[in-house]
Order: C-alpha cells, then sequence, then structure tokens
C-alpha cells in the first residue's frame, strides 16, 4: 500500500480508503448488509494497509455504522482511522449535534471518531448548523477527545465551497471529483485551493458513481490505444492518485474482486506517475464521455427521497446510460 501526507497532520493515510456506503446487501433491501462478506472485504483491506474508514449515520439505511462498530472488532478498531458524519440535513436544534454524535458513537462502539465531518453541506445546511453553533460544539467535543479532527463534505458550487474553507481551520474536507468533474461542485479548483490552505482533501465519487467502469465501445477503444493496459477503473483512480493534493481516494467496494482490484491500483500509484501521453488520453476519453453523459448522476441518492416521490436516479439512469 502507498501512503499520502494528509493535509498538516503528522501522519500519513493509505491511498486508497474504504467507502462505508456500498456494501454488498441481501436481495434489493440497502439496509440489510451481507455481514459476513462486507466484513471478509473489510478484514482484507485493512490487513493489505488501507488505514482509512469513511461511513455516515444514513448509509445502508443507519445499519453501516452498526456494522462498522461489529466489524472492527477484535483489534481492528486500533489499526485505523474512522471517519463519519453529522446529518446536518436532520438537524433542527443546537440539542442536535449531541445527540446524532451520542448515538454514533454507540453505534461505533468507541469513545472517539477520528475523522468528523459536516455532512453533505450546501450553502442552507452549511448556514443552518453554524448558526446553530455547530463549530462551538466541535470545538468542545475535540476538547474533550470525543472528537479528533474535524472536516465536511461537501455538494454545492465552488462559491459556496471557498466560503466554508475560510469560515473554520478545518483539518480536512471531503469532494466529488473524478475526471469527468472537474469543472462541477468543489472541482479542480476545490481541489487545489483546499490543498493550499493546508486541508486534506478526501475524494469521494471517483467512478463517478460507478459509470466509469463499463465503458461502451467507442470509450474502450480509447483506453485500448493506450501502450500500457489498464482496466477503466484504474485509469480513473490513477488519475487522481496522480494528484498530489489528493489525500485519499474512497472507494465504495460491494465485491471481494473490486477490493482486491482497487488495493492492487493503490500499491501501483503515486503523485507524478502518469506520462504527458496518458494523461491527454484522460482527456479525449473525458471528452468522448460528454458524448454519451449530458446529464450526469453518480447514484449517490443525496436527491432522495423526493418530496414528490420521484425515483430520480432511476429516471436519470434511464435517460443518461454511458454503459
Amino acid at each position: 500500500m502507498q501512503y499520502r501526507k494528509f493535509g498538516r497532520l503528522d501522519w500519513k493515510v493509505s491511498a486508497l480508503g474504504f467507502g462505508c456506503m456500498r456494501f454488498p446487501i441481501i436481495g434489493e433491501d440497502q439496509g440489510k448488509i451481507d455481514e459476513p462478506e462486507a466484513t471478509r472485504m473489510l478484514h482484507y483491506a485493512i490487513d493489505h494497509g488501507v488505514n482509512y474508514l469513511d461511513t455516515a449515520y444514513s448509509y445502508h439505511e443507519g445499519n453501516s455504522e452498526r456494522f462498522v462498530g461489529r466489524a472492527l472488532q477484535d483489534g481492528y478498531r486500533e489499526r485505523v482511522k474512522l471517519a463519519t458524519k453529522l446529518p446536518c440535513w436532520m438537524v433542527e436544534r443546537a440539542e442536535d449535534f449531541d445527540r446524532f454524535f451520542n448515538e454514533q458513537l454507540d453505534r461505533l462502539r468507541t469513545d472517539r471518531v477520528d475523522f468528523y465531518l459536516l455532512h453533505t453541506l450546501n450553502q442552507k445546511s452549511w448556514t443552518r448548523v453554524r448558526d446553530l453553533g455547530v463549530l462551538d460544539w466541535a470545538e468542545r467535543a475535540m476538547a474533550d477527545g470525543r472528537i479528533v479532527h474535524f472536516g465536511f463534505s461537501f455538494h454545492d458550487e465552488y462559491e459556496v465551497f471557498q466560503e466554508i474553507v475560510d469560515a473554520y481551520d478545518w483539518t480536512f474536507c471531503q469532494i466529488q471529483y473524478n475526471y469527468m468533474d472537474i469543472e462541477k461542485q468543489a472541482g479542480i479548483k476545490g481541489l487545489k485551493y483546499a490543498a493550499s490552505k493546508g486541508l486534506a482533501v478526501v475524494i469521494m465519487e471517483p467512478l463517478f458513481g460507478g459509470r466509469l467502469v463499463n465503458p461502451p465501445e467507442p470509450i474502450q477503444a480509447i483506453f485500448d490505444s493506450a501502450t500500457k493496459i489498464r482496466t477503466p477503473a484504474d485509469w480513473a483512480l490513477q488519475w487522481l492518485w496522480d494528484q498530489p493534493e489528493v489525500s485519499v481516494t474512497l472507494s465504495g467496494m460491494s465485491a471481494m474482486v473490486q477490493v482486491e482490484e482497487n488495493v492492487a491500483s493503490a500499491d501501483a500509484s503515486g503523485p507524478g506517475t502518469l506520462t504527458e501521453e496518458e494523461l491527454a488520453l484522460i482527456e479525449q476519453v473525458r471528452e468522448k464521455y460528454r458524448q454519451f453523459c449530458p446529464i450526469p448522476c453518480t447514484q449517490c441518492r443525496y436527491c432522495m427521497p423526493c418530496p414528490n416521490g420521484v425515483n430520480i436516479p432511476r429516471n436519470l439512469g434511464d435517460g443518461s446510460q454511458i454503459g
């Protein structure tokens, strides 16, 4: 496993982080994690050097944190840094900060969270939790050791991202970023801005919600023209790891083969490893994808539930499939 700087901290993070929102499930129920298989996957990743796990209050209908807490028994908790998130959209009053956080500690079977994030901030949710005093609350939680480091995840426009970065002395941030998202949300501009301020930058949705894994034939033909043969997933991950501003890249893995392949990819990664020809190939792939993908959707489901009962990810997928 390759390890990278994590902002200003005197600690190095594995290039690959385990995103805990897409564990294998039983049937089609997102709340029913296939725990034996998911445990095998998580332990394999940790045994092969992954030291950063990312979960959240809402993942797997609230069961991701519970499962992770069970899976990290027998010494695994001490081998990783654990990240989880405050469900900002559910916060109504200042008392909710402790209510949710204490529930999360209980779910995770731990007395501390190494990296705690304000989840999926946008202008509206940031303004609400800020005005309710979340920064003062976090300072108190860090002072008593329940939170070790504090950050946020983000889904809005760049101007909002810069406002949030400048509002507090954060340790880290988490952004949606991949070779298709360089100008969306925080984008490459946000990546570089946060890194210039000393923040570690955690990457989510590196494979565009899995849509970069199985490209249509015209795009696969571009990859096949490369001197070095890689899978489409490996190309996407290596493009991220090539950038020194990227601290850790999360992958929401749902099968053991994905864990094995991504661990192997991370082991071969490093800043500045792609050639100019390979970077140009990614640009060519990006332009071709844009012809297939007029309405980008990563299936993150942050738009759900829709107040009007519309299955937004499914409808976007039906109209914009690329593979």
